[in-house]
């Protein structure tokens, strides 16, 4: 699942709910029983997704004996052409009924995950299969990741938002935590192949918990025009372009992604390589901080309640701009290794803050008719700046060392800041909700 998800439990009432009507659910802290249901699915998902964690190159060096450049087109190129399958699923997904499409998504990537050990069974499998799987896994990630946007926004009233986010931003740093030194262990006893199957049936009780979480979701009203056209296929990009503060937040989170993304292979080379850091040393730099994102999380919503929602949006994304640039001055010794733990650590606990508020923020800003396109067409995009920027500092890291080339990504990360939104702006009206069809 790799994205952020929900529910309250009243069988019979429509998802889509009346402005200003709160689906029944308990009053106080408890987003009620529905939304429990998606938030357990998506710690599931999560849990195999890091359980996982580098299976696919592992699987591609060890059983299939695979060179590096074959490697790298597993995260690039599968990627890529998997942002570029999603493109079209967008529009088509924004009046289909968000629920039956999570459990879709979710079906898919079982189906396509299993695959790799029936193959491994029985000897068969191949690279093609591996980069075909991890096209198929990325587009179904997008589409579910825009799908449970849409359907968390109908699901809760917008008071409600943050908190939702600010779980599953927890929860992700959690299995962040907890899963790759399971999955090393596992990995370890029982090969890669293992946690694929692992990472399959968490796919598969996520579905089961989002189809337990039960209730009826209003089938969204359609054009006259039922076929997607080309043009179809941009509209989240122009809803993106025409909002004055979704705009430079868009470019804001794609460049800042990008650029951190693209210097952590760097970072593995001149820490493992000239530096001489253990693997475990490595590994250790970046889990440990990750404990700054669950802290961060839980301190996303007292911020807003005291400061406000942009002031902290503005003010968390500046400050996890400052930290990358550390990162040019690591050193060989425990110097060196307590200089990453820190930096990691300042970063993500800024993003801790930023994700949810930044995730609501979206949220509040896009019509609930056009959540799907919106989230999607953001995924597409910063799924390709990132392999674009990736590839692009590997030339740099080849043309002018690792340690330079991660030093102007932190400096051009600096800049970044610059593309937050200026004001605070209201959020947008709700239209009326058109009579169900389903």
């Amino acid at each position: 699942m790799r994205g952020g998800n929900r529910r309250t439990r009243l069988r019979g009432l429509p998802l889509g709910r009346p402005r200003g009507q709160r689906l029944g659910r308990p009053r106080g802290d408890r987003l009620g029983r529905r939304f429990g249901w998606f938030w357990g699915a998506y710690g599931t998902s999560a849990l195999g997704t890091w359980l996982a964690f580098g299976a696919f190159p592992l699987i591609a060096i060890q059983v299939l004996h695979s060179g590096p450049a074959q490697v790298a087109a597993l995260s690039s190129v599968g990627a890529a052409v998997g942002a570029a399958v999603a493109v079209p699923l967008g529009p088509w997904v924004e009046f289909r009924r968000k629920r039956t499409v999570l459990i879709a998504m979710d079906g898919v990537r079982f189906a396509a995950l299993l695959t790799i050990p029936a193959a491994f069974a029985l000897g068969a499998l191949t690279f093609l299969q591996l980069l075909l799987v991890s096209v198929v896994v990325a587009a179904a990630d997008i589409t579910f990741r825009a799908a449970s946007g849409a359907y968390l926004k109908a699901l809760l009233p917008a008071e409600d938002l943050l908190v939702a986010n600010a779980r599953f931003e927890s929860t992700a740093w959690t299995t962040t935590i907890v899963g790759p030194p399971l999955g090393g262990v596992a990995i370890g006893l029982l090969g890669p192949v293992a946690t694929v199957v692992a990472d399959a049936v968490s796919y598969l009780l996520s579905a089961l918990g989002i189809r337990a979480a039960g209730g009826h979701e209003q089938l969204p009203e359609r054009r006259e025009t039922t076929r997607i056209r080309a043009g179809d296929l941009l509209d989240g990009w122009r809803f993106i372009l025409a909002d004055a503060t979704l705009r430079p937040l868009f470019f804001n989170t794609a460049l800042f992604n990008g650029l951190v993304m693209a210097a952590q292979p760097l970072l593995a080379v001149l820490m493992l390589g000239p530096l001489g850091f253990a693997p475990w040393q490595y590994g250790l730099a970046f889990a440990a901080p990750s404990i700054g994102g669950l802290l961060g999380s839980r301190l996303a919503r007292p911020l807003v309640t005291r400061f406000g929602q942009h002031r902290v949006l503005v003010g968390t994304g500046a400050l996890r701009a400052l930290w990358p640039v550390g990162l040019a001055f690591i050193g060989p010794d425990t110097g060196g290794l307590l200089l990453v733990t820190g930096v990691e650590l300042g970063l993500i606990s800024c993003c801790g803050v930023f994700n949810p508020v930044y995730a609501t923020y979206r949220l509040e800003r896009t019509a609930t008719d056009r959540v799907t396109r919106t989230l999607s067409a953001w995924a597409v995009t910063t799924k390709a700046s990132t392999a674009l920027l990736t590839a692009v500092w590997g030339v740099l890291g080849s043309l002018l060392g690792p340690r330079t080339a991660i030093g102007l990504a932190g400096v051009l990360l600096l800049a970044t800041p610059l593309l937050l939104p200026r004001r605070a702006a209201a959020p947008l009206p709700e239209p009326e909700p058109s009579p169900s069809r389903g």
